[in-house]
């Protein structure tokens, strides 16, 4: 049996778009010769639909678009994932299914059992688990256990889950098992993803295809990378990260035919988050229906970053980055900005906002009269900046992209309705640390982001000599601390413990969770990390606790 799998990016609600794709790579594989087409965990409607589920025509257009896609499917069989209405009535309305069809019309249907409801996920919200009647597929004779995402992965005997359903599969004698899933991406989550599925054949002592989808929904970015397993465990075959791609696979006598076992090479780290980025930027922007960016350009690193990121991802005619010169800005800022513009052939403007802030603050001197210059003139040349990025965004249709940086956003260090506007943040799940890293990946051809925006201080340049080290711990420390309280959860008292200074560590978790107001305000921002800021890290606004 030859059994293809379709990686594809699919668009959450496009029923057209997502119904082509399918049937384009079904035809594919008609041509290839195949017996088999596997698509991704809910490819009908895209992941994660979300609250479009409580729709009842979003689910009568799913069900449209398989009864399209079952006309095509003659001399093929298909396996495809859409949301599926619970007859019994019990429950929740939907499952969450995958779609055997054959000859026309479907013939069997596969609900997940195990839905996630951690981090980005809330599956429960929509689906009723699917915790019975556990039956293997059959294609062409051949039995095969045919899993969805979640359902693979309490390999470990995960206690959030009272069952397995591979244990149940198991009893009926497969010879395969098949896996679609909608696995989002993170710099830390591949190697986990391999040996969880890797366990899974050793444990079953089964071979295993997987597919995974490709593409980025607003915030959370799909990097695709489907496996081929051997029965040991072994990776036999690996598709592309951050791209559509198709194979196909010779299944036989319970192995997978004409493929030698091949070393798992991850990408690095910040290799795998410049990718990411890249197709997070792209997809937000082709499926909001637009084209072109604008940022404000500082000559600091953050911006500089973007802009590049931005250029790669969208082509540098579509990006428009603006300059805005206050009183403070140091010339070589200024030469660092134009610099970088002329290395990536962007669109430029140059507008100082010193007039402007100059204004604000006259306005203001009567009610202010006798007070000391301190962050609310700072904030008012950020909101300066923000009025007239906002302007090009209205007057061309441009999209704004945010500069904040993870470390940034962590502790506030941040102008609400100034420098944290935006409608899409891209580095707002990059450290500082990882930023500067990142900025030297995108210079390892050639210089892009000029050096000196590379190892001069940072600075947000709001007032005489302004440095960030005068209000934060040097970034490797900060950086340090706060992946240990947001990606690992850690107590301050487990994070004095390891070493660190502990009034800092009080102050500095203190500005995290005093800054949450404002992050609640802000742009969505590009998951890259296991624990990124959004929908996946849900606090109180007004809570007290310091950990």
């Amino acid at each position: 049996m030859k059994i293809a799998l379709a990686q594809l990016n699919y668009h959450i609600g496009n029923f057209e778009s997502n119904t082509s794709k399918i049937i384009q790579a079904i035809n594919k594989a008609k041509a290839e010769g195949a017996d088999l087409v596997v698509f991704a965990e809910l490819a009908v409607c895209g992941y994660p639909p979300r609250d479009f589920l409580e729709f009842t025509e979003f689910i009568d257009l799913c069900e449209e678009a398989i009864n399209t896609i079952a006309e095509v499917c003659t001399d093929i069989v298909c396996i495809v994932g859409v949301p599926s209405k619970n007859p019994a009535h019990e429950g929740k309305d939907l499952f969450n299914s995958a779609y055997v069809i054959q000859d026309g019309k479907v013939v069997q249907q596969v609900h997940k059992a195990l839905l996630p409801n951690y981090d980005v996920f809330d599956e429960y919200r929509y689906f009723e688990p699917g915790l019975s009647n556990f039956n293997c597929i059959e294609v062409k004779g051949t039995p095969i256990a045919l899993t969805i995402c979640e359902d693979l992965w309490n390999i470990n005997d995960n206690p959030l889950y009272l069952m397995s359903p591979m244990d149940e599969l198991i009893k009926q004698k497969p010879a395969l098992m098949l896996n679609i899933a909608a696995s989002p991406f993170s710099y830390v989550h591949d190697d986990n993803r391999v040996k969880v599925l890797s366990d899974n054949c050793k444990k079953y002592n089964l071979p295993l295809l997987y597919i995974n989808q490709v593409g980025a929904q607003t915030e959370i970015i799909f990097d695709g990378g489907s496996f081929a397993f051997d029965k040991e465990g072994v990776l036999l075959d690996q598709m592309n990260y951050f791209k559509e791609d198709f194979r196909i696979y010779d299944f036989n006598n319970g192995k997978i035919n004409g493929l030698d076992p091949i070393a798992y090479k991850p990408l690095p780290d910040i290799e795998q988050i410049h990718h990411g980025l890249i197709l997070g930027i792209r997809d937000y922007f082709y499926k909001s229906g637009f084209s072109k960016a604008v940022l404000g350009l500082s000559g600091g690193i953050d911006s500089a970053v973007v802009c590049a990121l931005a250029a790669e991802a969208l082509g540098p005619e579509n990006v428009m980055a603006v300059l805005m010169p206050s009183k403070y800005s140091t010339d070589h800022s200024v030469k660092d900005a134009m610099d970088l513009v002329k290395n990536l052939g962007c669109k430029h403007q140059i507008i100082a906002i010193k007039d402007a802030a100059d204004a604000f603050e006259g306005m203001l001197e009567t009610a202010f009269k006798g007070l000391p210059f301190n962050t609310t003139e700072e904030n008012i040349q950020a909101r300066c900046r923000a009025i007239v990025v906002m302007a090009f965004s209205n007057k061309f249709g441009f999209i704004l992209l945010n500069t904040s940086n993870k470390s940034e956003c962590a502790v506030g260090y941040g102008t609400l309705y100034g420098d944290m506007a935006g409608a899409i943040s891209v580095l707002g799940d990059v450290y500082k640390t990882q930023v500067f890293t990142l900025a030297n990946y995108i210079n390892r051809e050639r210089e892009i982001i000029p050096n000196n925006s590379i190892i001069k201080p940072p600075s947000a340049e709001l007032r005489p000599g302004q440095k960030d080290s005068d209000s934060l711990p040097d970034y490797e420390v900060l950086d340090s601390l706060l992946y240990q309280y947001i990606e690992l959860k850690k107590s301050s008292k487990a994070i004095i413990a390891q070493g660190f200074d502990p009034e800092m560590v009080k102050k500095v978790l203190k500005m995290v969770n005093t800054a949450e107001f404002k992050r609640y305000q802000t742009a969505p921002i590009l998951r890259v990390s296991p624990k990124a800021f959004g929908m996946g890290r849900r606090m109180p606004l007004v809570g007290k606790y310091l950990s």
